[in-house]
């Protein structure tokens, strides 16, 4: 285990004992801390703000579910573009569609204008955008910031991330309760412009990604090099079937548990200790070094299980909030190890694709989750649903840490 790395950038020639010490990094770090800032008030502004013009558990999901779809189908598109053209115009392009779509949503619910078709129809549109978003973000980081620093700027990024969080979702139930969700969206729309602005002042060394053959062609080459690393597809199955049951039960049960027992401000409070956790977390690991990085966290990351047991069992916030901080300790860890490994060891000029097979395995079975959490709480109820949850997840996400190559797989810096 190590605590300090100084690194020679070999595009500049001098010594870096810190990622913040490449431009271009100081630019992609303050254009994600200026979008995560509004975007961490989103989930809990739209969720709660549909069920509260709606009173409909099933509208909620299904803007929710509308929002995913268009994610994993345009996700193996996303990543062709993401190595086929230069990372930071993709960013550049796919934040200004997000903002627009933002300020039109935020638009509806402060006017009072509900319509739930228009709402599909827009968080389809920055669904889309996060297609494009999500396999250009996870590419740029090794294009701006040689590799012995990489698992720092993952803590450094993974701290702006769950730093917004802490207060985001609690500020955000606080809006809906006391005005509208819409005001919170609408702040998420202006911070996606600001975030563009500073997307295309990133300066990345290096000639533009070639562009191949055909998108058909790209793809296939992708799939090659996903599948022919069998610590990274064992994985993504493992979770594509836990995130179909965490998500579904997290987003769409959680809020409704949350409303008949701890009241909308408490959850709001609880998803905020999830993040203290992962900010934590990712203060730790910008100094810690852990050898065998990726088994560690896939060890920890079974208890992000937890608050959902806590859900079935109908705790008090202050349980809920315990195992949710747990909860986001491990998560943190986790989102760390997993981003720092694929781009340690997945090559530049495929690694935007192999990240899209990674985001499709991941979130294919989500809107499945999502529109069966309602129906599964009416029949069974929604508080054993939560329990039974709470035990699938952690099961599913032990059982990579039966392959050798995930056990065996050991940090590269």
């Amino acid at each position: 285990m190590k605590t300090e790395a100084t690194v020679d950038d070999p595009d500049q020639g001098t010594v870096v004992a810190s990622p913040f010490q490449l431009p271009a990094f100081r630019w992609f770090f303050t254009g994600r801390l200026v979008s995560l800032l509004g975007s961490a008030m989103t989930p809990v502004a739209l969720s709660l703000a549909v069920l509260n013009a709606s009173n409909s558990v099933g509208d909620m999901g299904a803007v929710l579910t509308a929002n995913t779809v268009p994610l994993i189908v345009f996700t193996l598109v996303g990543g062709v573009v993401g190595d086929r053209f230069p990372r930071r115009l993709v960013l550049l392009a796919s934040n200004l569609g997000a903002g627009l779509t933002q300020a039109v949503v935020a638009f509806l619910l402060i006017s009072g204008n509900y319509d739930l078709g228009s709402l599909i129809v827009l968080e389809a549109v920055n669904g889309t955008m996060a297609a494009f978003t999500n396999p250009a973000l996870r590419g740029i980081v090794p294009d701006i910031v040689p590799k012995p620093q990489i698992q720092r700027a993952n803590s450094a990024l993974g701290s702006t991330k769950n730093a917004t969080k802490v207060l985001g979702p609690t500020v955000a139930a606080t809006i809906v309760v006391t005005a509208n969700g819409g005001w919170a969206i609408a702040v998420d729309a202006a911070t996606y412009v600001v975030a563009a602005v500073c997307m295309f002042r990133i300066g990345v060394p290096g000639d533009t990604p070639p562009r191949r053959a055909g998108t058909f062609v790209a793809l296939r080459e992708g799939w090659t090099e996903f599948r022919s690393r069998t610590w990274v597809w064992t994985i993504v199955a493992s979770f594509g079937v836990a995130n179909c049951i965490q998500v579904g039960i997290w987003t769409v049960l959680g809020p409704l548990i949350a409303k008949e027992r701890i009241g909308e401000t408490s959850w709001g409070m609880v998803l905020s200790v999830r993040a203290v956790g992962m900010l934590l977390i990712a203060v730790v690991m910008y100094r810690v070094t852990v050898r065998r990085l990726l088994p560690v966290a896939q060890l920890c990351t079974s208890l992000v299980g937890l608050p959902l047991i806590a859900l079935g069992l109908v705790a008090n916030s202050y349980w809920l909030a315990a195992t949710a901080f747990v909860a986001g300790l491990s998560a943190g860890l986790y989102g760390i190890a997993w981003e720092t490994t694929l781009q340690e060891n997945i090559p530049k000029d495929k690694i935007a694709r192999i990240s899209s097979y990674d985001n499709l395995g991941s979130f294919i079975a989500i809107p499945a989750g999502q529109l069966s959490a309602a129906p599964m709480a009416n029949a069974f109820g929604a508080s054993r649903v939560a329990l039974v949850g709470g035990f699938l997840w952690i099961a599913l996400t032990l059982c990579p840490l039966l392959v050798p190559s995930v056990r065996g797989l050991r940090h590269a810096a």
